[in-house]
């Protein structure tokens, strides 16, 4: 795993990739769809929000210049408003209170079924006008959200819409390894966005 110093190194290569002409445009993926996966130490998580923030301010500010419009979307907040939507967070949180982490994650597999996520995903955070998207706060939501499930569902929605997944784990070009200790046979094919 890499070191605090090495992970500094990546994201300090972000923005520059993002808005870069080939990232926004999918140029030299030999066709295929704009997805990547930043992947990171799950412990460097505070280090990786902070970035992200700072980040997101900054294109903000540029976007007003250059027009490259963005949506950071995070996911447990994204996951809170849909529950909240459907009026059931206060009916969770009571199942979770009387019944436990288990009947919470089984009742909530139907309202939060990978392609119902997506779809309110599309709908709340108007991606139709952006250049990228940008998706952070897995580690929040596993295992109720999965990465791999969440952008095969996100797939069809997006488009040519290039995105980012920043991942607590480790991605191997093919397959995602949640937190770097849960081995998962979840095949995903998605590029580094900074290797």
């Amino acid at each position: 795993m890499q070191t605090l110093q090495q992970l500094q190194q990546r994201l300090d290569q972000i923005q520059e990739k993002l808005e870069s002409d080939s990232f926004l445009t999918n140029k030299e993926l030999g066709g295929e769809i704009g997805f990547y996966i930043f992947d990171y130490a799950p412990e460097h998580e505070l280090t990786v929000r902070e970035h992200l923030d700072l980040m997101a301010k900054k294109l903000s500010t540029r976007a007003e210049i250059t027009g490259k419009r963005f949506v950071s979307i995070n996911l447990f907040e994204m996951v809170i408003e849909l529950l909240k939507s459907r009026k059931l967070l206060d009916r969770a949180y009571q199942m979770q209170f009387e019944k436990g982490d288990e009947a919470l994650f089984k009742a909530l597999k139907g309202p939060l079924e990978q392609n119902r996520f997506a779809e309110f995903i599309v709908e709340r955070a108007d991606i139709k006008n952006c250049q990228f998207i940008m998706l952070h706060g897995l580690g929040s939501v596993w295992p109720i959200v999965r990465g791999h499930g969440l952008l095969n569902a996100l797939h069809a929605k997006v488009g040519n819409i290039p995105t980012v997944m920043f991942y607590p784990g480790e991605y191997d070009g093919a397959a995602l390894k949640p937190f770097g200790r849960i081995e998962s046979n979840n095949y995903y094919r998605a590029f580094k966005l900074v290797p």
